[in-house]
């Protein structure tokens, strides 16, 4: 891996597959990150309005893995772990452009990778994605509870 920066965030090169740059992140800009949720379809089930939310989501996750075509945000995974035991996977995004190319399968793949051998990566899905997740293999557990979000 190679480390540079580049336009004032860290960046851990990983490969570029089909020119696309997948790289862990420490920050994304705001407005990407909600471009690329709009575009993807999971706009819809967050608070894109909320420009101030939405920059505490990215400021307090500490794993954010991209996708990225000529420096342009096509895919995002946003993570809380501890690195030793778990991983939330709380955002997997792509660009509806780019669907359909592997390229949510890789961020999970990478995602996973980072948080290391000994975390599980736990994620909800959005109803129109479950069929997605089957059909990568993703695992669905039947012991999973959930409190919502009260707002």
């Amino acid at each position: 891996m190679v480390t540079r920066v580049w336009c004032g965030v860290l960046r851990q090169r990983f490969k570029v597959m089909d020119e696309i740059l997948y790289a862990r992140e420490s920050s994304i800009g705001v407005d990407e990150f909600i471009d690329v949720l709009r575009q993807s379809g999971l706009g819809e089930r967050r608070p894109l309005a909320d420009t101030d939310r939405m920059a505490r989501m990215i400021a307090h996750a500490n794993l954010i893995v991209t996708a990225r075509k000529a420096a342009k945000l096509v895919g995002v995974s946003r993570a809380l772990t501890d690195f030793a035991y778990c991983c939330y996977l709380s955002d997997l995004a792509v660009d509806r452009e780019y669907q359909g190319h592997g390229i949510g399968k890789r961020l999970i793949a990478e995602t996973r990778r980072l948080a290391g051998p000994e975390s599980m990566c736990l994620l909800l899905s959005a109803p129109d994605s479950i069929g997605f997740y089957k059909t990568i293999g993703m695992p669905q557990p039947d012991n999973a509870f959930l409190h919502k979000r009260e707002r």
